[in-house]
């Protein structure tokens, strides 16, 4: 992972750099800031080759941007953009489209080479991130692609897979996920080897391909990223409804719009069933439970994960780690 920000800079140098350097010259665009707010610029960014795309983070205090023309020119990218606002709203321009705004937390989607201007809504300044996938990376070739004119991604249906997605590969690009000793990490690769970075970056493509109508949610490819979407978004399910102990197949596949029968089909295709996803999930959060509060119950922990009993609890854990729940504990944060 590449990261910069303008500390690097001398203050009276870092707008100046930042829109000769990094705007124009790593990201094919044109920044512009009134000459009397440039002392105040703060600019940051992230970028991190994922599974044959690119993730770009930014955050900036407020300036505009342009891909004109002659930015395209200079620095085609040929690439599907799948782009996340954060933070304040932003405003999109100058496309033959018309224009729009884009919230907080939602998503819009383009071919990198099609001309816009954008700034953020209020004061707050940008914060976003956006995924550039090659077009020659993509099973599907279609010169409609390169027509895509900036636009929200407007799909009801589609969006929470499209998020799951997004969510899951910015997970990935944070590098251990949140975990923070070895078995948790090999847990995780686990938990990730059917949702692997080249699978989700193919399917937030033709999901953004799906809903500018390009791919058919029916055709092979567009099956393909509907199920690695769907298995994503039902991973996320699990985890935000693990306190409940009657979390059941029917449960997710209710929410995800399915039949309990193609729940069961997603999870026969990655590394772990339904039920044993959920029990392994729920080991996690108590060992996370444990080292975060010490002083708390044992049996408290137990009913908040959602097992069912503390004898059922103390046998799963036992099975799972080979040792009790208070063993664990008793280690200290060096031996867990």
């Amino acid at each position: 992972m590449y990261r910069w920000c303008t500390d690097e800079v001398e203050p009276h140098d870092r707008f100046d750099y930042w829109r000769e350097v990094r705007s124009k010259g790593l990201f094919g665009v044109t920044a512009e800031l009134e000459r009397e707010r440039r002392a105040d610029f703060y600019g940051e960014f992230s970028l991190r080759q994922l599974g044959g795309g690119g993730l770009v983070e930014l955050k900036a205090s407020h300036y505009t941007v342009e891909r004109s023309n002659s930015d395209i020119a200079y620095a085609p990218g040929d690439s599907i953009c799948v782009y996340q606002q954060l933070g304040s709203g932003g405003w999109f321009g100058g496309m033959r489209t018309g224009d729009f705004a884009i919230a907080n937390g939602s998503f819009a989607t383009s071919h990198t080479d099609q001309p816009y201007r954008t700034a953020p809504l209020g004061a707050g300044g940008f914060h976003l991130r956006i995924l550039k996938i090659p077009v020659s990376s993509l099973s599907t070739q279609d010169r409609r692609m390169r027509e895509l004119a900036p636009r929200t991604f407007n799909d009801p249906g589609l969006a929470p897979l499209l998020g799951a997605c997004f969510a899951d590969l910015d997970e990935a690009a944070a590098g251990d996920n949140g975990a923070t000793d070895a078995t948790s990490v090999a847990q995780t690769s686990l938990d990730q080897a059917s949702l692997d970075q080249a699978s989700l970056v193919q399917a937030l493509a033709h999901l953004a391909l799906i809903e500018r109508g390009i791919v058919r949610p029916g055709s092979r490819r567009g099956q393909a990223a509907l199920r690695t979407a769907r298995l994503s978004q039902a991973r996320r399910l699990i985890a935000r409804n693990l306190q409940d102990p009657g979390l059941a197949p029917a449960m997710v596949a209710d929410q995800l719009g399915v039949s309990v029968r193609h729940l069961h089909m997603l999870f026969e295709a990655a590394a772990k069933s339904f039920s044993q996803t959920v029990t392994d999930e729920r080991l996690k959060q108590s060992r996370r439970l444990m080292r975060e509060a010490p002083d708390r119950l044992i049996a408290d922990i137990a009913t908040s994960c959602g097992f069912e009993s503390l004898a059922t609890y103390y046998r799963v854990f036992n099975a799972a780690y080979g040792m009790a729940p208070g063993d664990f504990r008793a280690r200290g944060p060096e031996g867990r």
